[in-house]
């Protein structure tokens, strides 16, 4: 899906590390540690995230911007409990030749 929008395998590969990446924005970094935050158990998103979020969205992005995160987290949760695969598609920061998914 991110090839599709445009995205670039060298940004999909860099998502890893996209704290220290310059592939990244910061708004696109504040809005991948919020997803990332949201993806831990239990939650735990920090007020300085959010002061950083605010700088680059306002209070409609950030609570249509947390819905999507927290929906997406709610149907991976619930496919994995009902162990409904993913039609033998995965999305990772996997590279080609690099040991792991496919060895």
């Amino acid at each position: 899906m991110s090839r599709q929008a445009g995205i670039s395998d060298e940004r999909i590969f860099a998502l890893a590390e996209f704290r220290t990446s310059a592939l990244f924005t910061p708004k696109e970094k504040a809005l991948l540690e919020l997803s990332e935050e949201m993806t831990k158990t239990p939650v735990t998103v920090s007020d300085t995230l959010f002061a950083t979020l605010r700088e680059h969205f306002n209070d409609d992005q950030l609570v249509e911007l947390t819905a999507s995160i927290a929906f997406e987290n709610f149907r991976a949760r619930f496919y994995h409990a009902l162990d409904i695969g993913s039609d033998d598609l995965f999305a990772c920061a996997w590279k080609p030749g690099q040991k792991g998914k496919s060895d």
